[in-house]
């Protein structure tokens, strides 16, 4: 069998054996050794466990293979991570170079028949609880993975993954280069109404670049702003038409080679062809046999019902904004660049506060102390700073106890910055399991990344409330990862959570930024360190529902669209007419005809969630109903009841994946999930009997 010899794990980072990832040593050069010598390791290990001679035994195989096959996959998941947080034109390069031949190993290990009779063999007698669930797991995935393919169609099926892996890192990069290259340069009196933190920021990205005037970006801290607050109508409509043509056939000429539409086309026929050899008539149905749902139509079912239910309310939010546009702001004819800037003033009007002033109140380092306070509180842990090599100054690294004894860890990178991918995700370096070569307990540790505002002047970043909240859903996700109990790798933590089901812990997290009793901890003005007075918080919970219709909406557009993607679209023809007649059916305001959001949906092009999109609402109901539990057993200060708060621990994020979702859920709750409570907290209750705020 190949081996790492000491010299070699010496020089390369990536071959070391345990401990946490070399982060500041790993260089593109580092990449196609360390993956090609594991590679070898695990396709050897592969062919020692189907040898006839080896057992079928679960542990037997785990400690040969899946050993194996973890180094891999975290070497990969190194690499991967530092493709996604710190692009570079030569790790790009790395990167691409070795993800065939890692597509390759995982697709030939998914489809090893021989591996599958083994597994089929395994005496069921023999496992514990969590090993059952992911034996159960591992046969079905054998299956989807191609497994029970012969001849000609195994081999197709295997392209077609390869084929797929390149497609969607190409799809990932063009969205990254066409946000990264766009900039637009402007004087002091283009920005009249922005916020000055943000002009700031402009200010300085010119001058490094030599430049006079301020330079306006498609990142998130610097778009969403403009948008909101810009008063000239002329800028919020260049940086809309940038925005929403990002990596599409309506962008600049100058970036026509970062055009997504080809990828996309591709993709989803390649994804048709895969679910036809499956014997799956469209990969919508391959996509929920994971899931929750028990079939597309109910999903679609799901999100029109929702639609129905929300089209009233969005209705009259659109219907206030035009009023209010007509009346204060002169605006007879709103365009798509104008929605935000209406919506943001119309606010401020009906509830005497802005964004900006609250994001006066949330220092990122009084918002962290606060989101640990109610972590520790209800979970009964403590976090604490701790040291890894990380691959940017402004990344944290973090550690989580109990009782003295070591939990979990995490990596936080909050800053968005060139060559890194925008919006926020949770993603895992190593999962909790007790390892079958050492019998030692292996602790989990997690990524959690953002994309916010850096600190300006020497003062501590700032986050708008909708930052907090993001930060917030991160950290749910990043807790199922770490507080599990489950010793079995393929099923602790957020591993073997159906996808439908695995944001519930992260929108959970969510409801606490609405209160009182958590967040008075988590805020100190950034110039007089005064907590937020509890009559703004007031009113930020007033506001709290402003145009929820709209936003469920918009929700519902995009799980729809990827539905139909996926099911009645033919992959032959064009998808833009899915996406119209998607628009034409569920929204309220129609964008223009050149906005092409498909074009940058990294979500199901590049992130896992084809077919799943939906997962965000279908989730928000069974967040919404755990966190009314909260509600119903809340201290009489309104602080949320610790011992609640160790049932959703001990019932949900302890079990992972070890359990199906709905079985979690009921544990908690003692009953099936109702849909009553997302309409309540999101003020769209009337239809069930209950009335708007």
């Amino acid at each position: 069998m190949p081996t790492t010899s000491p010299n070699q794990a010496e020089i390369n980072p990536l071959l070391q054996q345990g401990g946490l990832p070399l982060f500041d040593q790993i260089k593109p050069a580092h990449v196609k050794p360390a993956i090609d010598n594991l590679l070898a390791v695990a396709s050897q290990a592969l062919e020692t466990v189907t040898a006839p001679s080896f057992p079928s035994e679960w542990h037997a195989i785990a400690k040969v293979l899946d050993v194996a096959t973890e180094r891999l996959s975290t070497a990969w998941g190194s690499v991967s991570h530092l493709n996604s947080v710190a692009d570079s034109p030569e790790l790009r390069a790395a990167y691409n170079e070795s993800l065939p031949v890692v597509t390759e190993f995982w697709t030939r290990l998914g489809a090893d028949e021989r591996l599958y009779a083994k597994y089929k063999e395994v005496k069921v007698s023999t496992l514990d609880f969590a090993q059952k669930q992911a034996l159960q797991n591992a046969l079905r995935n054998f299956v989807l993975g191609g497994a029970e393919l012969q001849g000609e169609r195994k081999i197709r099926y295997a392209a077609i993954q390869e084929r797929m892996a390149e497609l969607s890192q190409k799809f990932s990069e063009n969205a990254l280069d066409a946000t990264d290259q766009f900039s637009l340069y402007v004087k002091a009196e283009d920005l009249e109404g922005v916020p000055e933190d943000v002009k700031t920021t402009a200010r300085e990205a010119a001058e490094k670049e030599g430049k006079e005037g301020y330079k306006l970006t498609l990142k998130m801290p610097c778009y969403l702003p403009i948008m909101q607050f810009a008063k000239s109508s002329d800028l919020r409509q260049k940086l809309y038409r940038a925005y929403v043509t990002r990596a599409s056939d309506q962008s600049d000429s100058a970036f026509a080679k970062l055009d997504n539409s080809q990828n996309i086309q591709e993709i989803l026929q390649l994804r048709q062809e895969e679910a036809m050899l499956l014997g799956y008539q469209n990969f919508a149905e391959v996509s929920v046999a994971t899931k929750m749902a028990d079939s597309p139509s109910k999903v679609i079912g799901f999100l029109r019902d929702l639609a129905q239910r929300a089209r009233p309310y969005a209705l009259q939010d659109l219907e206030d904004m035009r009023q209010f546009a007509k009346q204060e702001l002169n605006l007879n004819d709103p365009q798509a660049w104008d929605w935000p800037y209406i919506g943001e003033k119309l606010k401020e009007a009906r509830y005497s506060f802005s964004e900006q002033e609250v994001k006066q109140y949330f220092t990122a380092p009084k918002v962290l102390q606060g989101l640990f306070k109610i972590i520790e509180t209800l979970f009964d842990v403590s976090i604490r700073s701790d040291h890894a090599p990380v691959w940017h100054s402004a990344v944290g690294f973090y550690r989580i106890e109990r009782q003295g004894q070591l939990v979990g860890q995490f990596y936080l990178d909050p800053p968005a910055r060139a060559g890194k991918r925008g919006g926020a995700w949770m993603d895992d370096v190593r999962a909790r399991w007790l390892r079958p070569d050492s019998n030692q307990l292996q602790t989990p540790v997690a990524h959690l990344v953002c994309n916010f505002a850096d600190s300006v002047d020497g003062k501590p970043p700032l986050l708008t409330h909708d930052d907090v909240i993001t930060l917030f859903h991160e950290f749910g996700h990043g807790l199922h990862h770490m507080l599990t109990q489950v010793n079995e790798r393929d099923v602790s933590g957020i591993s073997g959570v159906e996808w439908d089901a695995v944001e519930l812990p992260s929108q959970f997290m969510e409801n606490f930024c609405w209160e009182w009793s958590v967040l008075k901890h988590m805020t100190a003005h950034v110039e007089t360190g005064e907590s937020l007075p509890q009559g703004l918080f007031d009113k930020m919970v007033a506001a709290k529902n402003f145009q929820s219709g709209l936003q469920t909406l918009r929700q519902i557009e995009f799980g729809l669209l990827d539905m139909l993607l996926h099911t009645e679209h033919d992959p032959k023809d064009d998808f833009m007419p899915v996406l119209n007649q998607v628009r034409s059916e569920i929204a309220v305001i129609q964008p223009p005809s050149f906005n092409r959001m498909a074009h940058t949906f990294s979500h199901i092009f590049a992130g896992g969630y084809a077919a799943g999109y939906y997962s965000y609402k279908w989730a928000e109901v069974l967040s919404a109903d755990a966190y009314a539990a909260f509600e119903e057993t809340a201290l009489p200060d309104g602080s949320p009841n610790p011992d609640t708060g160790r049932r959703y621990l001990e019932t949900i994020l302890e079990a992972g994946g070890s359990r199906p979702a709905l079985d979690s859920f009921m544990a908690f709750r003692g009953r099936e999930p109702s849909l009553n409570a997302l309409l309540r907290h999101q003020g769209m209750d009337s239809l069930n009997g209950g009335s708007r705020p």
